[in-house]
C-alpha cells in the first residue's frame, strides 16, 4: 500500500514522515516554502526523544502523481481546503481512489462520499506543531498520537485494518473502529475550544471563571444539538482514557507549543481558518434543529473578524466575545 498524504503540515507531515521512517512508501503533497524545504533538506521532525531529518517523497499537486491501484489518500488539510482538494484529486486519480479523512471536524467525510466510492474516517488525537517551513514537532510520547479509523459512515474492512496496522508499526496507536464517526463527534467537542486559544491567547487550563463558564456553554450547546439530531458521540472521558493509555503531550526542545490548529493558523498568518467546520458545525445543527447556539456563533463570527482585521493571537478580549454572545442570545 502506498500512502498519498494530501496536505503535509503538522498532522500530514508527521504521519507521512513516520510511515516513511518505518519503511512504508509515502508521497507528501505540500506547497510553497514548505515543499521547497522538504525537497531540498527532507522533513525535520522534532520529538520529545530527539530530532530526525527524514527524506520524504513529495509532490506539489495530485496531478504530478502517477496513481497506482495500491494507493490510498489521506486528506490532512483543514476543512476549509477540502473541497478544492477533492476537485483536484478526482481530476487526477478518479473517483475510485480510496480516501481517508484524517482531519478534525465531521463534514469532510460527507463531502468526500458525494464523489468517491470508498471513504474512511480517522480520529486525529495527535499534538503537533507546524510553524516553520520544512519542520514539524510531534509532542506525543511514547507514541505520537491516536489514529483510530473506520469506514464511513460505519463499519470496517481489510483495507482500513491494514492502514491501522501500518500506522501502529510507524509509532502511532491506531485501531479499526466500526463507529469512527462517533469518535470524531466526540473529538469535535474539544476542537470547539480552538478558537478561544487563537482569539484570547489563553489555554483552558489557565482560564478564569468567566472563560470557564463560556467554555461550558460552548460544549452544552453542542450536546443539545447532538441530542436534537440524534447524533451518537464518544464522551470526552472515553477519548481521554484512550489518549492517556497511548501518550502524554511533552515538551519538545526549541519548539513553541502555544495552542492547537486554529492558534497555529493565526500564528502563521494564514488567509483562512477552520472555524466554520468546528463551531460552524454546531451552528448549522442548531439552525437545522432550532437549538440556540450563541456561544458557538460568537466564536465563529469573531474568528473571521479577527482574521479579516489581521489581529494577532490574543488580541481579542474575552469581554468582546461575551458581549457578542449576549447580543446573539
Amino acid at each position: 500500500m502506498r500512502y498519498i498524504i494530501y496536505g503535509a503540515g503538522g498532522i500530514g507531515g508527521g504521519i507521512g514522515a513516520l510511515l516513511t521512517r518505518a519503511g512504508r512508501e509515502a508521497i507528501l503533497i505540500a506547497r510553497g516554502d514548505h515543499l521547497t524545504e522538504m525537497r531540498e533538506q527532507g522533513l525535520l521532525v522534532r520529538q520529545p526523544h530527539g530530532v530526525d531529518r527524514v527524506p520524504v517523497q513529495t509532490a506539489a499537486h495530485p496531478g504530478q502523481i502517477d496513481f497506482r491501484d495500491d494507493d490510498i489518500v489521506l486528506l490532512t488539510m483543514k476543512g476549509q481546503d477540502t473541497q478544492a482538494a477533492l476537485d483536484d484529486l478526482e481530476a487526477a486519480a478518479g473517483p475510485e481512489i480510496p480516501v481517508v479523512c484524517a482531519q478534525n471536524g465531521v463534514a469532510n467525510e460527507r463531502a468526500a462520499a458525494r464523489r468517491f466510492t470508498d471513504v474512511y474516517a480517522m480520529l486525529i488525537v495527535m499534538p503537533a506543531t507546524f510553524l516553520t517551513p520544512g519542520e514539524i514537532a510531534l509532542h506525543g510520547a511514547p507514541l505520537a498520537g491516536l489514529l483510530d479509523s473506520g469506514c464511513f459512515p460505519r463499519g470496517s474492512d481489510d483495507r482500513i485494518a491494514q492502514v491501522c496496522a501500518d500506522l501502529t508499526e510507524a509509532g502511532f496507536s491506531a485501531q479499526p473502529d466500526d463507529h469512527a464517526m462517533r469518535l470524531k463527534y466526540g473529538k469535535l467537542l474539544t476542537n470547539l475550544r480552538n478558537a478561544i486559544q487563537a482569539l484570547c491567547g489563553v489555554r483552558e487550563e489557565r482560564a478564569g471563571p468567566d472563560l470557564q463558564g463560556f467554555v461550558a456553554r460552548v460544549r452544552d450547546e453542542a450536546l443539545a444539538c447532538y441530542a436534537a439530531a440524534g447524533i451518537a458521540y464518544a464522551p470526552l472521558e472515553e477519548i481521554n482514557r484512550r489518549r492517556a493509555a497511548v501518550f502524554t503531550s511533552e515538551h519538545v526542545e526549541g519548539v513553541e507549543r502555544g495552542g492547537g490548529s486554529t492558534w497555529q493558523s493565526f500564528r502563521r498568518g494564514l488567509p483562512a481558518i477552520e472555524t466554520d467546520y468546528l463551531n460552524g458545525e454546531i451552528v448549522l445543527l442548531g439552525v437545522e434543529h432550532h437549538i440556540p447556539t450563541p456561544a458557538n456563533r460568537a466564536l465563529q463570527l469573531l474568528s473571521k473578524t479577527a482574521l479579516r482585521e489581521a489581529r494577532n493571537v490574543g488580541d481579542t478580549p474575552l469581554d468582546e466575545i461575551l458581549s457578542l454572545e449576549r447580543k446573539l442570545s
